[in-house]
């Protein structure tokens, strides 16, 4: 594949001088113009924004990304309950979430909540399968099999305006008691200022029913109980500063949250809580300027800092003889992790229609514990990474073309015990955009991807379940795909965009846990091979009858992963199954309609059947399928510069009782009403 890069790029290099004499005649400021625009997205992206996005009857960011195709989201239940995200069967720590243009990492566990995310201050949320058709970007911006981009809302201001300010109140079911502000500030033209806040509060506490049948399909449990334990105290403030230069843009924002819930557990034969509880503070800084300095030269640095602790509490007691005794082991973590990041970006234009660039990144992580409970010697692990991108882009019109080749460099130090050996990989990626038709707005594209993710501290230095010796997940992905749009004039229908891709994804050493002789000791190993393939199709309409505008978005994916893992070259009794948790067909419905100042706003998640975590395709682990309605209400008055808005929402119209993960029961039919102050 290296090869195929090489010459992709050296013909790029051809057909690009093949074009400079048909552009001798090109005036120099009419080629600066050109030079400046963007190239228009080969992979182009899934996106909610603006009012569609605040319109869905979502809690956080997890919810709204459900309304992808391709996008599976585990949850755990409940306001505080644990939510990643899972894309095209690759697993959580295959996507990489970008906020304001820096990736959100976790060095200890490699996934990211995104419970903790709200999307109060988000302007856009973006999802790329394979990356960003764009390579004037940092390096690690190349290291994701699909990636997820969160925008903030930046401060626009009236002429004439200098101060925005907005007030929200949040209250609903499972006492939902959910207030927050955001304020803009602008001092001149070109310095501005917001900051924002939120505080959310739940007791957790709502109806479910547990059933379960026996093997020979007798019921075994049939109870209908109240999730507990499913608390959450949370607190969310941030800051950002905004500038302008010449030729250039420059920002850097401030973010604290900090979380108490409890962690309810698995349902399992009628033990309906837990012990479990969880402590969050995560501190963040981050900075980006991005600057022209000529017509051909352009560059961008980029730097971050990042503070989290958390603090992981097990304690189960059972009240005996007047006092508390421990049911089983318990534990009394904390975890203290560091994150510096630094990166810069050039891109120079060769020619109107080529460009390339560089991009290098440099990393450092630390992980730092007190385990109490624990016998075994924490490994207190630091790791520095480096990546360095080479990339190109030739837009000949018709025909567009990115290649890349992404370097990354790994070494590790530990305090105790033995660390894993340094790491270096190449990464090649292409991709291919193609518009057959001159008049008509109908392109097919493909991308071919090679990536790999390093195991996190955890796989390689927990101290029950870490193996030093593992070595990166490797994967391939390969995509054909079709985009339309038409626009339509004196008709009903405005805009009609449509897009399907069909994809193939191999994972090699994909690593995995494996138990040993206690059930309180897993080890950690490179074993197996997972094949996945599927099919993801978007369809938006926007319509208009008078003043009344209808926006309706459907998505529809089917996906097949099979797990065909060996060991010893022999096939495990799960080869060529179903991997857990994967569904056949899934989709989404999203319409929104809007009258003046009124706006009704319905939503439709549908989630096929599927198997749980155990090991065999069978009858006793398959999950039936689910589904849940939503629906809401909006009013908006305005009253001189003031705008009042007046939501209600109701969620899980059918009272549908459903897990998305097995024994991990979610809320039924719930309520919320909103109340937004702008001025």
């Amino acid at each position: 594949m290296k090869k195929c890069v090489c010459i992709f790029c050296l013909l790029a290099m051809i057909a690009a001088l093949q074009a400079q004499s048909r552009l001798d005649s090109v005036q120099l400021l009419d080629e600066a113009v050109v030079v400046a625009r963007q190239y228009k997205e080969i992979i182009p992206a899934q996106r909610l924004e603006g009012e569609q996005l605040q319109r869905l009857n979502s809690h956080s960011l997890a919810d709204a990304l459900r309304y992808f195709a391709g996008v599976q989201i585990k949850d755990y239940g409940g306001m505080g309950g644990l939510k990643t995200i899972n894309v095209r069967n690759m697993g959580s720590h295959h996507v990489g979430v970008f906020y304001d243009g820096l990736q959100i990492g976790n060095a200890q566990n490699g996934v990211v909540d995104l419970s903790r995310f709200s999307l109060d201050d988000l302007e856009e949320v973006a999802l790329y399968n394979g990356q960003k058709s764009e390579i004037f970007q940092a390096a690690k911006d190349f290291a994701s099999a699909s990636a997820v981009y969160l925008k903030t809302k930046r401060p626009v201001f009236e002429k004439g305006k200098h101060t925005h300010a907005l007030l929200r109140y949040k209250a609903g079911s499972i006492q939902l008691c959910n207030p927050s502000f955001r304020l803009e500030h602008q001092f001149s033209d070109r310095l501005s200022i917001t900051a924002g806040g939120e505080y959310l509060h739940s007791n957790g506490r709502y109806k479910f029913r547990y059933r379960r049948l026996t093997p020979g399909g007798a019921v075994a449990y049939d109870t209908t109980a109240i999730r507990r334990n499913s608390d959450i105290d949370a607190f969310r403030i941030e800051s950002g500063l905004y500038g302008t230069l010449s030729d250039g843009v420059w920002q850097a924002k401030i973010y604290y949250y900090q979380s108490d819930r409890g962690l309810p557990g698995a349902i399992v034969r009628n033990v309906f809580s837990g012990g479990e509880r969880q402590g969050d503070k995560n501190f963040m800084f981050q900075a980006f300027l991005k600057k022209e300095l000529s017509p051909r030269y352009k560059m961008q640095f980029s730097a971050k800092f990042a503070w989290d602790y958390t603090h992981y509490l097990s304690r189960d007691t059972v009240l005996f003889m007047e006092d508390y005794v421990t049911k089983k082991m318990q534990y009394d973590n904390r975890y203290y992790q560091q994150d510096w990041y630094f990166s810069t970006a050039h891109s120079y234009a060769i020619r109107p229609n080529w460009e390339v660039s560089l991009a290098v990144d440099w990393q450092y992580n630390k992980l730092n514990a007190d385990m109490r409970g624990v016998g075994t010697l924490f490994t207190f692990p630091e790791r520095y990474s480096a990546w360095g991108a080479l990339a190109t882009a030739v837009d000949f019109g018709r025909l567009k073309m990115q290649a890349s080749l992404l370097g990354t460099l790994v070494f590790e130090k530990v305090r105790y015990n033995t660390k894993s050996p340094d790491k270096h990989e190449l990464a090649p990626a292409l991709f291919v955009g193609y518009t057959p038709f001159r008049q008509t707005d109908l392109t097919l594209r493909f991308f071919y991807k090679r990536i790999f993710r390093m195991p996190t501290f955890n796989d390689l230095y927990y101290t029950q379940i870490g193996y030093s010796k593992l070595k990166p997940e490797y994967a391939s992905q390969y995509n054909f795909g079709v985009s339309y749009k038409k626009e339509f004039k004196a008709s009903f229908i405005t805009l009609l965009t449509a897009q399907a891709d069909a994809y193939y994804a191999a994972i090699t050493d994909k690593i995995i846990a494996t138990p040993t002789g206690s059930s309180f000791r897993w080890m950690m190993t490179n074993m197996g091979r997972v094949e996945s393939k599927g099919i993801d199709a978007t369809v938006a309409v926007q319509a208009a009858i008078g003043k009344v505008k209808l926006n309706t978005n459907l998505t529809y994916s089917w996906s097949k992963a099979r797990d065909f893992t060996k060991i010893n070259g022999f096939k495990l009794s799960s080869y060529g199954d179903q991997i857990p948790y994967t569904p056949w067909h899934s989709g989404s419905v999203i319409g929104g309609l809007t009258y003046k100042t009124w706006a009704v706003n319905y939503s439709f998640i549908y989630v096929g059947e599927r198997y749980n975590g155990a090991v065999n395709n069978i009858e006793r682990n398959r999950i039936e399928p689910w589904y849940t309605h939503d629906a809401s209400l909006q009013k908006t008055f305005h009253y001189w510069d003031y705008t009042l808005k007046l939501s209600a929402e109701a969620n899980n119209l059918l009272n549908q009782y459903y897990d998305v993960v097995l024994n991990y029961p979610m809320p039924g039919r719930n309520f919320r009403f909103i109340l937004t102050l702008s001025f």
